[in-house]
């Protein structure tokens, strides 16, 4: 591994090695994220991930940094390094019903449940008021920037996520699922007015589109 990304990594990890040198009795943190709170389409995904203490695999970041190629890559890396880790999933339609808010803390406790390994504390990127089964946490703002564990659960979230957004595409085709993954861009904006909403489409989301 090169010195700079060492010394970037190093850095990445300084919340995490605080934690693991203040309590000695701590040896599983989790850091959690999410992926999807602004798209017009598709679901909300939250990644729940325990990374081992020295876990320092090389080009982890705040997924929105990485190109979706090398997401790709690095999201095989992280669940085959992980000590555990769980996905939880809400669709467009609960998003309507509880607002995307809610349905991001819901996601977070499923992924949670999902865990096989019970984490000491959990580190989440700036969501308060979560329900974590108990588990104590700290709440990081950009926090998919600046610690490792959940840069690593970034990636998780985009990935699966982009997984599902592409699976769309091939069912509805003519909204460009594929690249843009449900986000406002023009073109998506361009073709809900020309085809209306699809299945997927989150109706609280798109009200001003159509």
């Amino acid at each position: 591994m090169k010195e700079k990304e060492e010394i970037r990594l190093k850095k990445l990890k300084e919340i995490e090695e605080k934690i693991y040198q203040d309590n000695k009795e701590i040896n599983y943190i989790c850091g959690i994220d999410e992926a999807g709170r602004g798209p017009l389409a598709g679901p909300v995904v939250v990644a729940s991930v325990i990374m081992p203490k020295d876990s320092m695999i090389e080009g982890v970041n705040d997924s929105k940094k990485v190109s979706e190629k090398k997401r790709e890559e690095l999201y095989d890396k992280i669940i085959e390094e992980a000590i555990s880790y769980g996905v939880g999933i809400i669709d467009q339609n609960e998003i309507d019903e509880i607002n995307i808010l809610e349905a991001t803390k819901k996601g977070l406790t499923a992924s949670i449940k999902e865990l096989t390994v019970k984490p000491d504390v959990i580190l989440v990127d700036a969501l308060k008021e979560i329900d974590t089964l108990g588990i104590s946490y700290k709440s990081i703002i950009k926090g998919d920037a600046l610690c490792y564990s959940i840069s690593a659960a970034s990636i998780i979230a985009k990935v699966t996520r982009d997984r599902i957004m592409r699976q769309w595409d091939e069912i509805y085709p003519q909204y460009g699922f594929e690249k843009h993954k449900g986000y406002g861009t023009a073109a998506h904006i361009a073709a809900i007015k020309e085809y209306g909403i699809c299945p997927i489409h989150r109706r609280s989301f798109t009200k001003n589109f159509i």
